[in-house]
């Protein structure tokens, strides 16, 4: 056959082949921890956690990955919009992010409109303190237990209460002990009716898109997991804990961990005993989530759903069990702003590997729009890392930030606003730490720890000469984001 003749019959042939099929976007299942730390087995601690190991097998890992803020609200509206705290002008709990910003798009909300069937089973946005109690515009339906107080995570039985077996460390989180130890079904409490709720919504939006959401409400406190899960742990063999406070470090570094250890008279020291309770408790409650959000991925396999969803796991921010002597979040700390986050293409390619470069969660909306197959909005702060979720070696930034007030609950002090800001870059190699002050901007306190040297960032190193170009460096990539002598009340 002639080339002429060959290339006047091309199209014809081509125009009797079969029409490609459209690439069909991916289902969505988006699931939160609150207050979890990189506390999984996966990422090297002793917490028992079998079913996101096994989703870290199914997808890649994210060594590195860092929350804007560490304190809830701040942060879920960080993450939920693509945009920084600064951007939102919100840097604590007690405001609704829509007050300050009435028509910014939200990840679920994006997604609605774009066709999916958008659902929420648990805590998502943020669940107090709200006028409007969650988003109702950004899903399809009413949202499922988003709004209650973790205080109130009173176990529900039919039967008589059993009794409480965990040591009396003193004190009352809300209405329940802060640790609680009962022989109970997994559904007495929150996140256990959660689990139950995501496995009945899979069922009911199978058949179209879907954007299920589902926010468990643990390891949060208080620490009150079900006995079995108490169980799992042989007390004498749990890690010890260093509560030595960095050395050199600024007083604006440390807070005062009145979420669980109270204030005025009825703040609690925490005895050996009684400490060495709570982190058996905390790890508990991260074994009683894993086992949940075990349902739920074992209910996706179930529905014939696996093969279409993308499935995305991370924390809200990390969290402190005593050591630099804190208790909670709110600092600025690796403990605080690094967050464990696994995501989970189907049949990935990268499945069981490990990404050590820096991402961000104001990363994930971006990030969740490419994998799915939706176009991202325009107006994101985040940076979509799609492309080392489909190959590790590859990166798509050097740093992340953190950033936290001072006092951590301006709000709910006289003056109502902060004394200053915390601004901090990890590198993957150090963290800066620069205080300023509210209304001038100026630097007021500053810190520098060395990884590669001191991992659990003991040593305050901003004056050692030895570090001077590291200083430099970190220094540089701080105030690019965060240009020096700008105060974030006027960013």
């Amino acid at each position: 056959m002639s080339r002429v003749l060959s290339l006047a019959i091309l199209p014809l042939l081509v125009a009797s082949l079969p029409a490609a099929e459209p690439i069909k976007p991916l289902n969505v299942l988006y699931i939160l921890a609150d207050d979890l730390r990189c506390d999984l087995g996966c990422y090297g601690s002793v917490a028992k956690t079998p079913h996101l190991d096994d989703l870290a097998q199914r997808g890649v890992r994210f060594n590195a990955a860092y929350c804007q803020q560490a304190v809830c609200n701040p942060s879920r509206s960080s993450f939920l919009t693509g945009l920084r705290p600064d951007a939102l002008h919100l840097w604590n709990n007690g405001i609704h992010f829509r007050e300050k910003n009435p028509d910014v798009t939200t990840l679920p909300q994006w997604f609605l409109k774009n066709g999916y069937e958008t659902r929420c089973a648990g805590k998502v946005f943020h669940n107090w303190h709200t006028k409007e109690k969650g988003d109702r515009r950004s899903w399809s339906a009413d949202e499922f237990l988003h709004f209650e107080n973790h205080g109130h995570d009173i176990p529900e039985v039919k039967a008589e209460l059993p009794r409480n077996l965990a040591l009396d460390v003193g004190r009352m989180y809300g209405k329940v002990p802060v640790c609680e130890r009962r022989d109970v079904a997994d559904e007495a409490y929150f996140d256990g009716r959660v689990a139950a709720e995501a496995v009945r919504v899979l069922k009911e939006v199978k058949g179209k898109p879907f954007f299920l959401a589902v926010g468990f409400w643990k390891p949060h406190a208080p620490f009150n997991a079900p006995k079995k899960y108490w169980d799992l742990y042989d007390p004498a063999k749990l890690p010890p804990l260093n509560p030595a406070k960095p050395s050199g470090a600024p007083a604006l570094a440390f807070h005062e961990s009145t979420e669980i250890l109270g204030a005025g008279k009825e703040r609690i020291t925490p005895t050996e005993p009684q400490a060495a309770e709570m982190r058996h408790g905390y790890l508990a409650n991260v074994s009683y989530m894993d086992a949940q959000l075990g349902k739920v991925l074992a209910a996706l396999e179930a529905e014939g759903l696996a093969d279409s969803t993308l499935v995305v796991f991370h924390s809200d921010h990390g969290y402190h069990l005593g050591e630099h002597t804190l208790w909670g979040k709110t600092s600025n700390f690796e403990y605080d702003a690094r967050v464990p986050m696994i995501v989970a293409p189907p049949k990935s390619s990268q499945a069981g590997k490990t990404a050590e470069g820096p991402v961000e969660l104001i990363d994930v909306f971006a990030t969740t729009c490419e994998l799915a197959g939706v176009p991202a909005p325009q107006g994101q702060q985040g940076v979509s890392f799609a492309v080392t979720v489909r190959d590790v070696t590859k990166r798509t930034k050097e740093a992340a930030f953190t950033q936290h007030p001072r006092p951590a609950y301006y709000d709910r002090t006289p003056k109502g606003v902060p004394d200053a800001m915390g601004y901090s870059v990890a590198t993957g190699t150090v963290r800066y730490t620069e205080w300023r002050d509210w209304e001038s901007g100026k630097v007021v306190g500053a810190e520098l720890y060395d990884h590669a040297e001191d991992g659990a960032e003991l040593k305050n190193a901003i004056d050692d000469p030895k570090k001077a170009g590291t200083l430099k460096a970190a220094k540089a990539a701080l105030h690019e984001q965060f240009p020096p002598a700008v105060p974030p009340a006027k960013r």
